[in-house]
C-alpha cells in the first residue's frame, strides 16, 4: 500500500519491519516517501529522507561511534550522528571487521529441529547407497583445451539418447593446464568430486593427453567403487575422438538406463544452500525460509550444505556455537580465518564482499550481509566441516569451504554431493548449475517480473508466514527432486566454475 504523508497511523502498519527487539533500525517493505510516518513495535518515527524499499531507518537517536544493531546483531558502526527516521546505509554507517580473530568455543543447545518424516522423493539409487534426484550423463573435460570437444560429444549424445535418460551434459572450464600446487590440486579434486555426484549415472571423462591434469592422477581420486560408472578418452591418442567419446557414452547410457526412479525418504536428500545478488529482504524471507526446509531435512536424517566462507563473516560466531563440539569448532574457525588470511595475503580487506547490487538493494556492511546468509542454515548443529573440492561425508549440517561466488560455490556444493541446491536472490540471476537449482525470490516484485528465472516467490512470506511458505517450498523441491524442471533447467542453463587460486604457468 502506498503511503501518505500524515495520514492515520494505522494506515501505515507493515510499512516496515523491526527484526528483532534489540534493533536500532528497521527495514522499508515498501519506499517511504520523506514526512511518512511508520510503526513497528509501538514506536512512531517520521522519516527525514526517502527510503527505498529493503533499506534501512533508523529507530531512535544513534550517536556517532556507536554500534548498530539489526538481527540483534551489531551490523557496523555510525560513522555519523544518526536521527530517528534517518537513511541507515553506506554514508552513515561501517563495518566492525578488520582481520583474522580469535575465538573460544562456548556451545549453544539447538532447539529441536522439525522434521518431514513422511516426506519422500523419486530418485535414482546407487549403489553406495546415496540417491539421485536425476539421472544424466556428464562429460567432464580435464582440459580446457577440450572443453568444446567434451561439447560436441555431450551435444550429439544428447540427441540421441535423451528419451532414456535425464540427458547428456558438458560442463566446460578453462583450466588443468599451466597450474602448479595447490591450484592444481584443487582443479583435479573438484572435478574428480564432481564425477562422484549421485545425479550423474555415467561420467565421460576427456583428457587431452600433454595437460597437467593428467586423467590418471584424476582417476586416483575417485573411490574404485565408482570407478565402474566411468570411461575416459585421452584425445591426443585418437583418431576420432569425438566417434570414441561417443561410443562411450553409448555405454555409459546403456547402463545408467537401467535404474528407475523410486519413493525413498527425505533423508537421502542432499541439499546445497546458496545466496546469489541478496538485497534487504533476503535476511526477513527468502533465507529463513530456506533455513526452515534445511532444518526439515536435517530433522529428518538428511543433509544440508552451507557454503560462502566469506559471507559468513561477522556472523560466524552463531555458527560456532552450533558446533557439535570441539573438533567441529577447531574446524569452522581454521577455515574462517584461513579465508580471512587468503584476503589479507591479496590486500584486500575482509569486508570487501557487498557487490553493487548488494548495495542498492540496501545491504550495507558485511555484517549485515552474512546475518541474512547464514539464516539459510536453520538452527541445526554444525555436523562436519569440509574443504573446497571434499564430499559430505556424513548426515546433518555440513559448513563447505567455497568463496562467495555464484558459479564457484554452487559447483562446488554439486561436487561435494548435493543433488539439489536452493538458491535465494533478491536481484535475481538465470544460472543454474550440475544439479537442479531452485531459485527463490526474496521478494514478490522480483518474482513476478522475471518469471522465466525465479521458481518460488519466497516475498510471499511477509503475508503468508513461514510455516505456510515452507509447506509449500517443500512441496515444490519434493517434485523437483523427482524430475519436475526447475526455470534453470526449463532454459538450459548449466555451466561450472573452478575456484583459481595460484599462479598460471
Amino acid at each position: 500500500m502506498k503511503l501518505t504523508n500524515h495520514s492515520d497511523t494505522l494506515e501505515r502498519r507493515g510499512a516496515v519491519i523491526r527484526v528483532h527487539p534489540d534493533d536500532d533500525v528497521a527495514v522499508a517493505l515498501q519506499p517511504i516517501v520523506r514526512g511518512d510516518l511508520v510503526e513497528t513495535d509501538g514506536l512512531i518515527v517520521e522519516a527525514r529522507d526517502p527510503i527505498e524499499s529493503g533499506h534501512k531507518i533508523a529507530l531512535h537517536e544513534i550517536p556517532a561511534g556507536a554500534i548498530v544493531r539489526k538481527f540483534g546483531w551489531p551490523i557496523g558502526r555510525a560513522t555519523l550522528a544518526i536521527q530517528p527516521g534517518t537513511h541507515v546505509h553506506t554514508h552513515n554507517l561501517a563495518t566492525l571487521l578488520t582481520g583474522v580473530e580469535g575465538y573460544s568455543f562456548e556451545r549453544v543447545t539447538a532447539p529441536p529441529l522439525p522434521t518431514a518424516n513422511q516426506e519422500q522423493f523419486l530418485g535414482y539409487p546407487r549403489a553406495d547407497g546415496r540417491v539421485g534426484t536425476r539421472n544424466e550423463v556428464w562429460v567432464l573435460p580435464t582440459v580446457g583445451c577440450v572443453a568444446r570437444t567434451a561439447e560436441r560429444i555431450a551435444s550429439l549424445a544428447h540427441a540421441q539418447h535423451s528419451d532414456k535418460i535425464d540427458g547428456v551434459y558438458a560442463f566446460q572450464h578453462p583450466f588443468g593446464c599451466s597450474q602448479l600446487g595447490d591450484d592444481l590440486a584443487g582443479t583435479r579434486s573438484l572435478l574428480a568430486s564432481l564425477a562422484c555426484n549421485p545425479n550423474a549415472g555415467g561420467v565421460l571423462l576427456v583428457g587431452l593427453g600433454c595437460e597437467s591434469n593428467q586423467l590418471d592422477a584424476l582417476l586416483d581420486q575417485i573411490p574404485e567403487a565408482l570407478r565402474s560408472k566411468l570411461r575416459t578418452v585421452r584425445a591426443q591418442a585418437e583418431e576420432d575422438e569425438i566417434g570414441t567419446g561417443l561410443a562411450l557414452v553409448d555405454e555409459l547410457v546403456a547402463e545408467a538406463s537401467l535404474t528407475k526412479r523410486q519413493a525413498v525418504p527425505l533423508a537421502k536428500l542432499v541439499v546445497g544452500l546458496k545466496c546469489g545478488g541478496s538485497d534487504g529482504f533476503s535476511g526477513l524471507t527468502a533465507n529463513p525460509l530456506v533455513g526452515r526446509i534445511s532444518d526439515r531435512v536435517v530433522g529428518s536424517g538428511g543433509s544440508a550444505v552451507l557454503t560462502e566462507i566469506p559471507e559468513i563473516f561477522g556472523a560466524e560466531r552463531m555458527l560456532m556455537a552450533r558446533s557439535e563440539d570441539q573438533a567441529v569448532f577447531d574446524s569452522v574457525v581454521a577455515v574462517v580465518n584461513d579465508f580471512k588470511r587468503y584476503f589479507l595475503a591479496h590486500g584486500e580487506p575482509v569486508s570487501e564482499n557487498p557487490s553493487p547490487g548488494n548495495l542498492a538493494g540496501g545491504i550495507t556492511t558485511l555484517e549485515e550481509k552474512s546475518l541474512g546468509a547464514v539464516q539459510k542454515g536453520g538452527h541445526a548443529p554444525v555436523a562436519d566441516v569440509v574443504r573446497y573440492g571434499d564430499r559430505v561425508r556424513k548426515s546433518g549440517l555440513t559448513l563447505l569451504e567455497a568463496p562467495g561466488n555464484d558459479a564457484v560455490s554452487s559447483t562446488a556444493l554439486a561436487a561435494a554431493g548435493a543433488t539439489l541446491i536452493l538458491f535465494t536472490t533478491g536481484r535475481g540471476t538465470p544460472l543454474g548449475f550440475p544439479v537442479p537449482t531452485l531459485k527463490i525470490a526474496s521478494n514478490s516484485v522480483l518474482a513476478e517480473r522475471k518469471k522465466n528465472w525465479i521458481d518460488y516467490d519466497a516475498g510471499r512470506v511477509l503475508q503468508d508466514g513461514v510455516e505456510d511458505s515452507s509447506a509449500e517450498l517443500l512441496s515444490l523441491m519434493t517434485r523437483v527432486a523427482s524430475g519436475e524442471a526447475t526455470a534453470a533447467e526449463r532454459n538450459g542453463e548449466r555451466e561450472i566454475a573452478i575456484w583459481k587460486r595460484g599462479v598460471t604457468l
